[in-house]
């Protein structure tokens, strides 16, 4: 029985991937997303020497360390399930929802209703029908980001390892730019404003529900009123700065306006009578992202038909949304920024005291008397007192 743990380099087609992807990439026959968080939770898992979790990105060069192959346990004799092949129709149908098509990547109009990726109970998805846009050689896209799936829109999805890595990248270090469309209930008393509030997995919901909590982890979304229909609801604009799971949703009901049909986190307050559409209404508008040679995707996805509907039930108009400029943060105005323009201000102010305190000392101080350094004066003795008859 073999001892020695396996090690394996990343190559550059996987620098900034996921390690869980990395492992479904190259050894998903052999190696399970349990095994790797098993691995995970005893410490096995290492990169540079380091203890790893599934979700850490890897660098191209580092080193993954896993238990030997005689370690793992026995698989269960029940047979894997095996994925029937696409029919034409699913093909047709992943096909239709290309909207913008580069050398490195598809542009997809993700439709609502549909999940990115599979799980428990989950056989359609869209990472299963990428299949349907496999090259001559075989070789499918692979996913760089997802959206929830009752989420619509714009969905990237990269059409080598190498531009995989690229952006996901772009998608880490927040370089790319995503807007969303969505309608909320109720009356926004902003027009636009900055949403910064942590968020954590909610207990007792087995992580698929997030809340605002103090020690959670960094979440800001911008957000800007693109029309409004009374006290009823509002068209917004939603721009995230950050990419936590389910961020717009849970923000915009932390300000008391949830967005419609998002009964997760509005409950029965996420719904409108009238004949709106019970369906999520969040719609990822536009992606703008850096691509490989120094060129740009960007592209607008249109709006599901739900969503569509809603607006001209509430008299909102989509050009009015089109009109609104990207977004794009002063670097100047950034929090890094800010911060070390305080700390060199404090710096500053504290050398000021610090010189202030020095001078007031200098002035109070009573003044010494000097001594000549040079022999004394000469000249009769100086008389003393007179003194006293005897």
């Amino acid at each position: 029985m073999s001892t020695e743990h396996r090690t394996f380099t990343v190559a550059a087609d996987d620098d900034g991937i996921r390690l869980d992807r990395w492992f479904k990439r190259h050894m998903g026959d052999e190696v399970s997303f349990n095994l790797v968080s098993r691995w995970a939770r005893t410490g096995q898992l290492r990169v540079n020497g380091e203890k790893a979790t599934p979700g850490d990105r890897i660098e191209a060069g580092q080193t993954i360390r896993i238990p030997p192959r005689d370690a793992q346990p026995a698989r269960s004799d029940r047979p894997s399930r095996v994925l029937e092949p696409l029919t034409d129709d699913e093909r047709s149908f992943v096909q239709e929802m290309v909207i913008d098509t580069t050398p490195d990547a598809f542009v997809l109009n993700k439709p609502p209703g549909l999940a990115t990726q599979g799980g428990t109970k989950t056989d359609q998805h869209l990472d299963r029908l990428l299949d349907g846009l496999a090259d001559e050689e075989g070789n499918r896209p692979k996913l760089v980001h997802r959206l929830d799936k009752d989420t619509s829109g714009v969905l990237l999805v990269a059409r080598s390892a190498r531009s995989a890595a690229f952006f996901s990248k772009s998608f880490a270090g927040r370089t790319a730019r995503k807007v969303y469309w969505a309608v909320v209930v109720g009356d926004l008393s902003q027009d636009e404003g900055l949403i910064d509030a942590p968020l954590a997995k909610q207990p007792g919901t087995g992580g698929e529900k997030m809340h605002v909590a103090e020690d959670g982890q960094a979440a800001r979304t911008r957000f800007r009123v693109i029309d409004r229909a009374g006290t009823r609801a509002a068209f917004v604009e939603l721009q995230p700065q950050t990419g936590r799971t389910h961020q717009l949703r849970a923000h915009m009901a932390h300000l008391g306006h949830p967005i419609v049909g998002d009964a997760k986190y509005g409950g029965a307050d996420a719904f409108l009578t009238g004949g709106v559409s019970r369906k999520l209404h969040l719609h990822a508008r536009r992606l703008k992202i850096d691509a490989p040679g120094g060129k740009e995707i960007d592209t607008a996805a249109e709006l599901p038909a739900h969503f569509a509907e809603t607006l001209a039930t509430l008299g909102f108009e989509a050009r009015d949304g089109e009109n609104m400029p990207l977004d794009r943060p002063d670097p100047a105005k950034s929090a890094e920024v800010q911060f070390r323009r305080k700390a060199a201000a404090a710096k500053t102010a504290r050398k000021e005291r610090k010189g202030e305190r020095r001078g007031r000392g200098a002035a109070s101080a009573p003044a010494k008397p000097t001594r000549s350094k040079g022999p004394p004066a000469k000249g009769p003795p100086a008389k003393g007192p007179p003194r006293g008859r005897k």
